[in-house]
Order: structure tokens, then sequence, then C-alpha cells
């Protein structure tokens, strides 16, 4: 994995987006904050440089802007959108309100010869986003395309390789973005398509047999599709010094333990359960702050871990199954006020605990996971498993969490599950579940008045998580599941489906 593209973030909502399309060329990137030192991008040896959009104006008080030395990296350069602009705005051109905004559709009209805009039409659909402009060139650069209402949507610098589009190229809506993206890869820098998983798992696991050497490792395997590959992976690599630790915390899908003993006893892998769900759900009493929930369970986990560690002799290591994503999400361009949401895996471990963390997945999407699982030979039946938070179910239990509410919870769960399974559905979803709310409504059920729970039904669509549609699953199913929920789970008498998109909602509810 010698060549690699870094993309500096400046807020926009669409970072993710170029990243996936720079992976889906088969060139691997990663994704920085904008404020990243300059002495860790040099570092970093990045074949190119990728500038992401953003919503401020370059010229506003505390305006994102990275070290200008960027310029010293001696690579090729693609800004979009804000990035364009501050490219601009820091090489000597000129950024000012535009004569008139572009959110939508424009039509882009190519006026130069640029190798970024080889095969595409002279007159394309594009996708624009944008209040400011770029009025005046840098010195060096020149005009390629245009708008209506955007003179310079496409600049170049050939020489120093640096390229500018105004426009959004990773969106869907704009048809031509993938050419011009694989035209900034592959004919402005020279780039290869020669990132592949098959490749990723090699290099992974060589570079893990280096870094853990003769030690043993104990991961934290919780049932899910993330920690269950990262135990492949890991097994790959060191074998039986590789100490599976499956923790029920009471807080699991209905099952769970069982059909991840069977998996893995297939896969001739040792896995050492702890049942400590009277633990968890002790410290979780009376806890309803959705951020303090997470915490109390990630530090649970490092007690677990702490005590499991020592009975297995000295460990050194900690493995998790952390993901990208994760990690995008708890890393804020603007500071720790914008953090979407803390994650029990990421931010690295207690002093306390005396032991290094490791995580062979943290440069991945989950698709991209699920991929590296079919590879390790991971049954696709729970390969194929929807997403489950580490926390579990208290993140689907708005309010309080008790041992009987799970249990509902777990129960109307699973009949979700198995229905989607029995219809063909299940692999139409990227993601499932049950919501149990603290709210209770008035029914009638035999005649009988009833004051029981509501229970809000949670199915979406999407490529890694990072933006999500919700299902427009049939009505007759929605009305079979809610049926069985409210006649077989005792204490759920209401079901309601949720339609929020992702964004401006977020996949699970807490």
């Amino acid at each position: 994995m010698n060549e690699k593209v870094l993309i500096l973030d400046f807020g926009s909502q669409y970072t993710q987006l170029i990243a996936r399309r720079v992976r889906e060329a088969k060139v691997y990137c990663e994704i920085l904050p904008f404020h990243t030192p300059w002495e860790t991008l040099r570092d970093y040896h990045p074949s190119a440089l990728i500038l992401s959009g953003g919503p401020n104006s370059v010229y506003a008080e505390g305006a994102p802007r990275p070290d200008p030395r960027w310029t010293e990296l001696k690579v090729p350069v693609l800004g979009i959108c804000y990035g364009l602009q501050l490219m601009g705005f820091q090489l000597g051109g000129k950024i000012g309100p535009s004569r008139r905004r572009e959110f939508g559709f424009a039509k882009l009209e190519i006026v130069g010869k640029s190798p970024l805009l080889e095969g595409i039409e002279e007159s394309s659909q594009v996708w624009m986003s944008h209040g400011d402009e770029l009025l005046q060139l840098p010195p060096g650069f020149e005009r390629i395309a245009s708008t209506e209402n955007a003179v310079n949507t496409v600049v170049e610098d050939r020489k120093r390789r640096f390229y500018g589009v105004q426009f959004h190229p990773e969106v869907v809506h704009t048809p031509c973005g993938k050419t011009l993206l694989s035209n900034f890869l592959f004919r402005a820098a020279g780039l290869k398509p020669s990132w592949n998983m098959s490749s990723f798992v090699e290099s992974s696991t060589a570079a893990l047999k280096e870094r853990l050497g003769n030690e043993k490792v104990l991961l934290g395997l919780s049932g899910g599709v993330d920690s269950s590959v990262a135990a492949l992976l890991l097994h790959r690599a060191i074998g039986d010094r590789l100490v599976p630790v499956f923790v029920d915390t009471g807080l699991l899908r209905k099952n769970e333990g069982s059909q991840l003993q069977e998996a893995f006893h297939k896969l001739g892998i040792r896995v050492y359960s702890v049942k400590a769900g009277k633990l968890f759900l002790e410290r979780l009493k009376g806890v309803s702050s959705p951020e303090r929930k997470r915490k109390i369970i990630g530090k649970a986990f490092i007690d677990v871990f702490t005590r499991e560690a020592k009975a297995h002799g000295k460990i050194r290591f900690l493995a998790q199954g952390t993901l990208y994503p994760d990690v995008i999400e708890s890393v804020s361009v603007r500071g720790p006020s914008a953090v979407i949401k803390s994650h029990h895996n990421v931010g690295g471990l207690p002093k306390t605990l005396n032991m290094e963390l490791v995580e062979p997945l943290r440069e991945l999407f989950k698709d991209e996971v699920r991929e590296m699982g079919r590879i390790l030979g991971l049954d696709p039946l729970f390969l194929s498993r929807h997403p489950f938070p580490g926390p579990g179910l208290a993140v689907r239990i708005p309010g309080t969490v008790t041992p009987s509410r799970v249990k509902l919870l777990q129960e109307a769960d699973a009949i979700l599950t198995d229905a989607l399974r029995e219809e063909g559905l299940y692999n139409q979803v990227w993601q499932a579940f049950a919501v149990l709310l603290p709210v209770k409504t008035v029914g009638v059920m035999g005649d009988c008045r009833t004051y029981e729970n509501v229970c809000a039904l949670r199915m979406v669509t999407s490529q890694d998580g990072m933006t999500a549609a919700w299902f427009p699953a049939p009505y007759d199913f929605l009305q079979r599941v809610a049926t069985r929920i409210v006649n077989e789970v005792r204490g759920i008498n209401r079901i309601v489906y949720d339609i929020t998109s992702k964004p401006p909602g977020t996949i699970e509810w807490e």
C-alpha cells in the first residue's frame, strides 16, 4: 500500500463520499482534519492531496485554514468547492460573494483542455453548493470550465499539478463526477488502481505479525461483523495467541451468545465467554443520558477486560473492531463541540489498563469489512448480520435501562429480524431494529384496557453507514410484524415506523 491519497476535511457533509469514491477507484485514501500539523502531513508521504468542501467563507473570521505549507508536499492537489476557494485564497487569488448563489444543478461549459476533464462532454450537468466563488485566478492558474454563474468553475495550474472545481464531483447528482475524480487520480496524479481488499489483508496480516510478535492479544468479541472480522484477521496473524473474550453484557440480541460460539467453533477459534449482565445493568441503573450510557458501558468493558487480562496471564495488547466511520464521527474538524457522538471504542485506553490498543480495521468502511470477512471465510449468514452498536440495546432504550425493558426489546427485535429473513427482506436493508420508547399509550386487547409501551421500528438502506435512507417497507409486512409484536410481547401495545433519513437524523436513536 505505497500510494496514498490524503483528504483534508473542512467540514463538508460530503467528505466521506470523496473517500468512498477514491477507494472505489482502487486507490487507498484517508481523511484528516484541516488543522492536522504540517509535520504529520509530511510524514504521511501522500501521493496526492484533496481539499474538501466546507460551509464557511475563506475570508470569514475563524474560517478553517490549513498550514499553508501543504504546497511544499510537491504532490498533485484537487480542491473541491471550499477547497478550490481556499487554494485560490492561499495562492494569491481573490475570493468573493457570488453574483448569484448556486445550490443545485448547473451546466458546465468546458472552455479549455485539461487532463481533469478527459472524456467529459463539453456541456455536462454538475451539482453546486456555494455562495462564494473564485473571482480572480492565482498566478499560474488557467480557467478550464465555467457555469452561467461561476466563471472559474474548473481551474488548473498544470505545472504544479494543482486543480480546482467549484462543484461536487463526489455526489451522484454530478454524473461525470466519477470520471473527473478518476482523471485526477490516474491522469493528473499518475496513480495506479492497485488497492484491493486481498492486498490489504496481506499487508495488514504482515503488519500485525511484525507489531505483535509473540505477545498475546485480548479482543473484545461482541458478536457483530466488525469484531468478528477483526478476530479472524488477528487469528490469521498470531494464531492461538489471540484471546477473544465475548462479554455477555445483558444488552445483546436474543440468543447472541450461542450463535457466536457456534460460528467461531466452526472456524477453530476458541471463544472465552463472560456473563456480566448484572454488572452492566447495575451500573446503568437510573441513567437516561445517551452519552453517560456509552461512557458507563465503555468503562464496564474496560473493567471486565482488565480482569480477564489478569486471568490469562500477562497480556500487552487489547484489540477492538473500530471502523473508519467511528473514528470520523468521533473526531470533529471544529473541536469537541461538533462531535456527532462518542464511540465506546474510540479515543484510546485509560492508563490504568496498562495495555496497548490494536485496531486492525480502523481504516475501513463497513462494506470493506464485509468484503474482508468473505476473504477470511466468515460464515455468509453471520457476515450479513446488520450492524449492532457497541453499547448494545442500551442505546435502543431511550431513558433508563432495566432488565425487564431489555427483555421486551429483545423479543420485539427478534420478531422483526426473523420476519425480515423469512420474507427475503433482510439483505435489502443495511440495518433494521426495534426501539423501546419511554412512552406508554392506551390500548384495547381482549375487550380490556391496556396501558403499555410503544415500540418503534427502524429500517434503513445505506452503503457505509455515513448516510442512510429509510426503507419503504411493504405495508403488509409492517402490519404482520406489528401484529406479531403486540400479540406475542406482553408489555407492548403500539408500533410506529421511523421514516427519518441520515442526515438529518442518525441511524440509531441515541
